[in-house]
């Protein structure tokens, strides 16, 4: 289906043109057309299935420029409620409608000031709750509620703060909600919040005939930087994302490969916004060949054209996993999900196995270099600190899964 067939206005449809959408994903096409004719809607569907523009378009279509706040869109992150706000912009600015980001971190009166012309308010709980305590947004007139990536939204903790959101809205709202997965939680707000929804189920967006997927059983702690920096030297022809469990590690990892000649950045809870932000744009404008992230870009981020993702730490569930490599292998291009695999990552990994039959191979480990890891201000031989026999891994093992 393509978007000249949908029953918007013809100024929607020519921006439509001119932003280059011609077809509608599956996600676009089973919803828009509900969300249209006013009805609730759940769709199951993975970040670059095309959801954003499944409820922004049809939403900007309804919206009345001038009648003060009638949209809320939340979301969990800050990447998001600003990726979230400019998708709306896009399309907005065929109605000349004001589309604005609420989130912490940055000063409030700013926000204050913008939402008395905005019509579309796109935030997360915390910055949301905060502006209705004191009282400097009014849902009152809301008559379209989004709630984006709710179960990351969950697993964040926000499911109180989100619930009283929902009791400042007016009950004659049109309800949205899009969520990877289907949880408990996420069928208890169906049940209380939305009338007979519609629910869309869609299939993942990573096609496993496109994505390949291998692990590096690594012997030694200390070589584990150095395949990294081989792997992107010799292996990587594209964008890449290289995954750490904590800040301060994807700090260092960051730093060392620039140290290294690689092109790279970071981004982590720990930065600034406008930090975070500018990150993000270097990667998306391929300015940047490599981008360094704590799981805050796992999720409801849309980066395009990534051809591999490295776990230099292993993530703690096969959940996680599954929205890291989400990352590449998408809209038909081919991708590489590889995991640097070394002692301390072996718990994480058997589990991730347990959990969900994902076709991980172990690749053959190559011949690479040796570099110097700095971490911090301090300098150190990784040879001399951890070459001694006490620090091997132990015994080889087969990480399949078992099928026992």
């Amino acid at each position: 289906m393509d978007f000249d067939e949908l029953n918007i206005s013809g100024e929607l449809k020519q921006r439509t043109k001119e932003l280059g959408f011609e077809t509608l994903t599956y996600i676009q096409e089973k919803t828009m057309k509900h969300i249209l004719e006013g009805r609730d809607v759940v769709g199951q569907a993975e970040t670059g299935s095309g959801k954003t523009i499944a409820f922004a378009l049809p939403l900007a279509e309804k919206v009345v420029p001038g009648n003060g706040l009638q949209v809320l869109v939340l979301t969990p992150t800050r990447e998001l409620c600003v990726q979230v706000t400019d998708v709306f912009r896009d399309f907005g600015r065929a109605k000349r409608l004001n589309a604005i980001s609420i989130y912490g971190g940055v000063g409030i009166e700013p926000q204050i000031s913008s939402l008395k012309k905005a019509e579309v308010a796109v935030g997360t709980p915390g910055r949301i709750l905060d502006h209705i305590n004191r009282g400097t947004i009014r849902l009152s007139g809301v008559r379209f509620l989004v709630l984006d990536e709710t179960d990351r939204m969950l697993d964040m903790g926000f499911i109180d703060d989100v619930e009283k959101i929902i009791r400042e809205t007016p009950k004659d709202r049109q309800t949205l909600m899009f969520s990877a997965t289907i949880s408990y939680d996420i069928e208890g707000i169906m049940k209380r919040h939305l009338k007979d929804p519609v629910i869309i189920h869609t299939q993942s967006q990573v096609d496993p005939r496109k994505l390949k997927q291998y692990y590096y059983d690594i012997y030694y702690q200390r070589d584990k930087f150095s395949l990294l920096v081989h792997l992107l030297r010799n292996k990587t022809s594209g964008l890449a994302i290289v995954f750490c469990a904590t800040k301060d590690e994807t700090s260092a990892v960051a730093r060392n490969l620039r140290k290294n000649g690689i092109n790279a950045m970071e981004i982590h809870g720990g930065m600034t916004q406008n930090k975070r932000e500018y990150s993000l744009d270097m990667l998306k404008k391929e300015k940047i060949d490599v981008l360094v992230a704590t799981d805050v870009a796992a999720r409801g981020l849309d980066i395009k054209n990534v051809t591999h993702v490295y776990n230099y730490d292993v993530p703690k569930t096969a959940k996680d996993y599954i929205h890291r490599i989400g990352r590449t292998a998408r809209a038909g291009e081919s991708g590489e999900a590889v995991t640097l695999l070394t002692s301390r990552d072996h718990d994480n990994f058997r589990r991730i196995n347990r959990e969900e039959d994902l076709g991980i191979v172990q690749a053959d480990m190559p011949h690479f270099q040796k570099v110097h890891f700095e971490r911090g201000e301090r300098q150190f031989n990784t040879r001399r600190r951890f070459g001694n026999r006490n620090n091997r891994s132990g015994p080889r093992q087969n990480f399949r899964k078992s099928r026992r």
